[in-house]
């Protein structure tokens, strides 16, 4: 599994955060984790163990800043909040913040073009230009470079 693979895993895992309590997300967790184990279908893939140690990582990272990554999308989408989202939209600026904010290994610009290819998948029509507003604000002068 590539790191785009990865990262589009990364965002189901977080989106099941918007259905479920706190206290049932371990549980959500293992279930995904198991279910991307198998080969899908489609591509045949099957998640290996270092993709799931990278998911799962990732994930806990998150996890554990979204009360601060979450104030900050407040901060920048301007006439928004995250309670009035979409869940999509949501979960990809929670990602895409992250990566920005916290992952060194991700070039800003990466983690923006990212979190619109999937919006643009997974959310409605104007959802890739939502997120790509939203988390332009986060970056500094030349972060989007690549290094």
């Amino acid at each position: 599994m590539g790191r785009r693979e990865q990262r589009e895993q990364i965002f189901r895992l977080l989106f099941r955060i918007e259905f479920n309590a706190p206290e049932e997300m371990p549980q959500q967790r293992d279930f995904f984790l198991e279910e991307i184990k198998l080969p899908t279908q489609e591509e045949g893939l099957a998640a290996s163990h270092r993709d799931i140690t990278y998911i799962t990582e990732k994930y806990e990272r998150i996890q554990e800043k979204l009360p601060q990554i979450d104030q900050m999308i407040d901060e920048k989408a301007q006439g928004w909040s995250v309670t009035r989202m979409g869940k999509v939209e949501l979960t990809l600026l929670r990602l895409g913040a992250y990566e920005i904010l916290y992952d060194q290994d991700v070039p800003g610009s990466v983690a923006i073009n990212e979190a619109v290819e999937l919006a643009k998948r997974y959310g409605q029509d104007n959802s890739g230009a939502f997120v790509n507003a939203v988390l332009a604000k986060f970056l500094r002068p030349g972060q989007g470079e690549q290094e």
